[in-house]
């Protein structure tokens, strides 16, 4: 694997590649990036890394001048399997130093969208077999540089983009992706249940759940897929220097009642969730403020009242009794004159609340007049909500959270100091309160409603913004969830250190963009199939979705005889359609078709067997 990057995400990318997936990597990096900040994944040996550094400069410097590329600089092999090279732009010298043309996947995640397009027409001319992870901000021309790099690599190589003829399993599909996209789900999931490690298929946000032994009194949903088993508690015990038991059969999970189990549940909301504005009584209630609203309902009651006491006091028709009264109301002129003195001082009444319904109808009318003149502007945060999620910053992160929140039906309220910020059309398409203001200004975050919130996530481009809204809100509320956005990881982990001391009773998480995305461009360098990487203890369970022709081991089995233990288990089946979705509630009789899609969980061996892959040297 190729990684070229000059910011925070390649390095977290090489290390998750190495780390999770075991795999050999290449990192290609800007020399100016050594001042910068050292990698993530050479950190370790900073010290070592440069003095090889400067070793190597000075031999090119003395001697064996003149041939190669002037800028780059041999790379080195140092410990823990990550091949550090630096180059000053992703050229086709640098590429093919790089190893490119015997890579399997090439990740180009430099944070201009110009280079990363360039770097890549030149690596698919290089080797046609490769497999690309771009990333770019523009979705839209990520799509069709996407379908173009599918094609030239379909007519290079005499085949369908999507396999190779080395019979490797290993596609030369190409794969863009922003990492805005790919950090959504995780921040989303981090404010609803306090975790980042999630799973995201077919629509829905999935997560591993550690749940104590079966004898401490609880139990996995029905549903949920044993994933492991975690190493016994007692290592005294027989059997304590075990490691965890990954995808456990039904007899190992019933002899391991003493163990903590890994299991998978889909992360979900069930608290309240904003009104979306639908039928007479929502568009009633925003066309009307609540006081105005209260006196039209004072004024009908009085108009009935009085039609009721008329028709007591004379006898006459219920209907006409309520139509002179709404004569006397208007002031029509019809004198009650020789009438009784009951219906006398019924028409006075009915005067003198004709009088009082002038100005509750004029005011009506100006707040219509002002709520259609703006239909389009930003709603307000509801009196009495609460359990909502604070969302700080509608940028290129905060728009994608905002939607995926709203996808899990989760009430939101958004704070923006920009008017003109790029997720307020988002904001007032999904009908989503907003606050206008600096989040570092007192009131903005008690007009967000922060003391009944569920959650706050500051999601701002600048850490210093985010940091004050987390301490504020803090402040405010010592136990609610906040979850911050930082750029660099080390600040990210001091911060989260430092604010579980001060308040260790609430939830607290600051993740870094690369840190969340990272895992999202590891997935797709391994393939289009691998959907994520969940970590048990020093081992991963990888998660794919496989097409069931064409693999032996599925194809005309049931879902029991397909489940190999400690290999591979099915866990849903693709469904297809007018409601296309995936069905988690798969019988063990049911038989695996050739034309089925689905997603299992496996083990790094266990998923290179039943994909044909030559397994690697397991770390």
């Amino acid at each position: 694997m190729v990684v070229c990057g000059d910011d925070g995400l390649a390095h977290r990318l090489a290390a998750e590649l190495r780390g999770v997936y075991g795999e050999q990597v290449t990192l290609v990096v800007p020399a100016a990036e050594r001042s910068v900040r050292p990698p993530v994944v050479v950190r370790a040996r900073a010290a070592s890394a440069l003095l090889d550094r400067v070793v190597t400069a000075a031999a090119g410097l003395t001697g064996n001048g003149g041939g190669g590329n002037a800028g780059t600089v041999p790379a080195a092999e140092p410990p823990g399997g990550v091949r550090l090279m630096e180059a000053a732009e992703p050229n086709e010298a640098a590429l093919a130093e790089a190893g490119v043309e015997r890579a399997h996947a090439l990740a180009l995640v430099y944070d201009d969208d110009e280079t990363n397009i360039r770097a890549a027409l030149t690596a698919r001319r290089l080797n046609p077999r490769l497999r690309l992870v771009l990333r770019l901000y523009n979705r839209r021309l990520g799509q069709h540089i996407e379908e173009l790099l599918d094609q030239a690599a379909a007519l290079a190589s005499g085949e369908g983009a999507g396999g190779s003829a080395d019979g490797s399993g290993f596609d030369a599909s190409t794969t863009v992706l922003s990492d805005a996209d790919t950090a959504a789900p995780a921040l989303a999931a981090t404010a609803l249940t306090g975790t980042s490690k999630v799973l995201q298929t077919g629509g829905l946000l999935l997560r591993a759940v550690e749940r104590p032994p079966s004898g401490a009194g609880t139990s996995a949903a029905p549903g949920l897929a044993t994933l492991a088993l975690l190493s016994p508690t007692d290592s005294a015990g027989p059997g304590g220097d075990q490691g965890p038991t990954l995808l456990p059969d039904a007899a190992a999970v019933r002899d391991g009642g003493g163990r903590a189990t890994v299991v998978l549940e889909q992360v979900s909301y069930a608290g309240p969730s904003l009104p979306d504005g639908r039928g007479v009584m929502p568009w009633f209630a925003s066309l009307f403020s609540r006081r105005l609203r209260w006196s039209l309902a004072g004024m009908v009651g009085c108009v009935l009242a009085l039609a009721v006491a008329l028709w007591l006091v004379t006898g006459i028709h219920p209907l006409r009794a309520f139509y002179l009264t709404l004569l006397d109301l208007f002031a029509i002129d019809d004198p009650a004159i020789g009438e009784s003195v009951g219906r006398q001082i019924l028409q006075l009444l009915s005067g003198l609340a004709g009088l009082l319904l002038l100005p509750v109808l004029l005011a009506a009318v100006l707040e219509a007049l002002g709520t259609f003149r703006t239909a389009s502007s930003l709603r307000k945060p509801p009196r009495g909500l609460g359990g909502h999620v604070v969302l700080l910053g509608l940028g290129k992160i905060g728009t994608r959270v905002l939607t995926r929140l709203r996808e899990l039906n989760i009430p939101v309220v958004c704070v923006e100091s920009d008017p003109e910020a790029r997720g307020l059309a988002t904001a007032r398409r999904l009908r989503v309160p907003v606050v206008l203001g600096d989040v570092t200004q007192e009131g903005v975050l008690e007009a967000a409603k922060i003391h009944r919130a569920h959650a706050l996530l500051a999601v701002t481009s600048a850490d210093t913004t985010n940091l004050e809204a987390v301490l504020y809100a803090r402040a405010v509320r010592p136990d609610l969830r906040v979850v911050l956005r930082l750029y660099d990881d080390d600040f990210a982990t001091a911060v989260y250190r430092t604010l579980r001391a001060a308040h260790p009773r609430a939830s607290t998480r600051s993740r870094s963009v690369s840190h969340l995305a990272a895992p999202a461009f590891a997935g797709a360098m391994m393939g289009r199939q691998i959907l994520g990487a969940f970590p048990v203890e020093r081992r991963v369970l990888l998660f794919a979705a496989v097409d069931v022709g064409g693999h032996p081991q599925l194809e005309g089995r049931t879902v029991g005889e397909a489940f190999r233990a400690g290999s591979w288990r099915v866990l849903a089946r693709e469904e297809s359609g007018d409601a296309p979705g995936l069905a988690w509630d798969l019988p063990d009789t049911y038989v695996l078709q050739a034309a089925d899609r689905v997603v299992l969980a496996a083990t790094r061996r266990g998923l290179a067997e039943l994909l044909g892959r030559r397994g690697r040297a397991g770390t």
